[in-house]
């Protein structure tokens, strides 16, 4: 092993792939990530259609589409102009560009397979997190749905 690929070895790989839900679009970050962490927004909550969306950020220049530009579709949202790319195939939420910081790109942690040299340890918007999103509450099995776990209401004394 030459004494580079030993370096690139023990460094990690320089970037980290990732793709959208039908495998139409194909990218890539430059790891490590600037920054990760969960966004509590009401915006992204229904980009997403979950209780919050988890992203990591990139410089611009370290973000690439690697296959599927041409199906990459971009909404600007009217209130704030930041944008937002998602597949037009299966609808997959791709990028998230904020108008404040146009140098960098933002993607769902998700789509990421590898790790990113981040871990997401910021909240944005937390208060606007949900009552109904799961917060680390204890959680059993559901007696015949094998792989279904549940929290249980508390027991009324008799």
């Amino acid at each position: 092993m030459t004494p580079k690929k030993a370096a690139e070895k023990r460094r990690g790989p320089a970037r980290a792939e990732g793709q959208c839900l039908c495998g139409a679009i194909q990218f890539e970050i430059g790891v490590p990530a600037r920054w990760a962490w969960h966004d509590h927004s009401a915006r992204s909550r229904q980009a997403h259609g979950a209780a919050y969306a988890t992203y990591v950020g990139c410089w611009r220049s370290r973000f690439r589409i690697l296959k599927g530009a041409d199906e990459l579709s971009r909404f600007t949202e009217p209130e704030t102009g930041h944008v937002r790319s998602f597949c037009s195939q299966c609808g997959t939420p791709i990028a998230y560009e904020r108008v404040h910081a146009p140098q960098m790109i933002n993607v769902p942690r998700a789509l990421i397979s590898s790790g990113t040299g981040r871990e997401p340890r910021y909240h944005i918007a937390i208060d606007q997190m949900q009552d109904w999103t799961y917060l680390g509450e204890a959680l059993s099995p559901l007696k015949g749905f094998p792989g279904v776990v549940w929290t249980r209401g508390k027991r009324k004394r008799a």
